[in-house]
């Protein structure tokens, strides 16, 4: 992968450039926000290694510069804050995982190869099918460019078929992406959530997308 590193502690930045290096990633270093920045206009990235105290710009102006792009490229947020609102924040400002200093270089490494894992979306992000369409950035569903108006778990059920389209997926399996294990309710309220769904889609005018397979799930094909 080709990684940035911004980061502006030299014997850091050079511990991590030498580190991922060696995993035969190549890594650019940028030591302050809008040097940053400039590699990022310049380049495209896989990844993000990228320090929240910075001089110049800082990490989270970073972070949120890079999302207003729609750039694809994953984020590891390295800070010393390690505060739970501190992780909120730059989670919610788009970083993709968030570690705290100090660390093993061993961790890091297991987080980059984390992120590696995950599959890689284009820059729009559009899901669709037929003329309904879902963008994951906004989170905000659409049928013939008119907003649907759907619950948090409607949306999360849609974007998920969608995102494994022609998969058949268990309401077990949708029920555990769609719910903490910590949950109180059964898995029996997919079944409701289908039907909510397909009720709203139909008021819109769209076609069921959706294919109930008895016995085995739900799919959109």
């Amino acid at each position: 992968m080709r990684l940035l590193i911004v980061e502006d502690s030299p014997a850091l930045a050079d511990s991590l450039r030498a580190t991922l290096a060696a995993e035969g990633h190549a890594c650019d270093h940028a030591a302050e926000g809008p040097a940053a920045l400039r590699f990022l206009a310049a380049h495209d990235y896989d990844l993000l290694v990228l320090d929240w105290m910075l001089p110049g710009l800082d990490g989270l102006g970073v972070l949120r510069a890079l999302r207003a792009s729609r750039a694809p490229t994953r984020v590891l947020m390295l800070s010393a804050r390690d505060t739970v609102a501190d992780r909120v924040t730059a989670l919610d400002a788009g970083a993709d995982d968030y570690l705290v200093k100090p660390f093993a270089l061993d961790e890091l490494l297991a987080r980059v190869r984390a992120l590696a894992r995950r599959p890689r979306e284009d820059g729009t992000a559009l899901l669709a099918w037929d003329a309904l369409q879902v963008d994951p950035h906004a989170r905000r569903a659409r049928w013939q460019g008119t907003d649907l108006h759907l619950s948090p778990k409607e949306y999360a059920l849609l974007e998920l078929l969608l995102r494994q389209r022609g998969k058949v997926l268990s309401r077990a399996a949708i029920f555990d992406r769609l719910y903490d294990s910590a949950s109180e309710a059964s898995d029996k309220v997919v079944e409701v959530i289908v039907s909510t769904l397909r009720s709203k889609l139909a008021k819109a005018g769209a076609p069921d997308p959706i294919h109930t397979r008895r016995g085995f799930g739900y799919a959109i094909d």
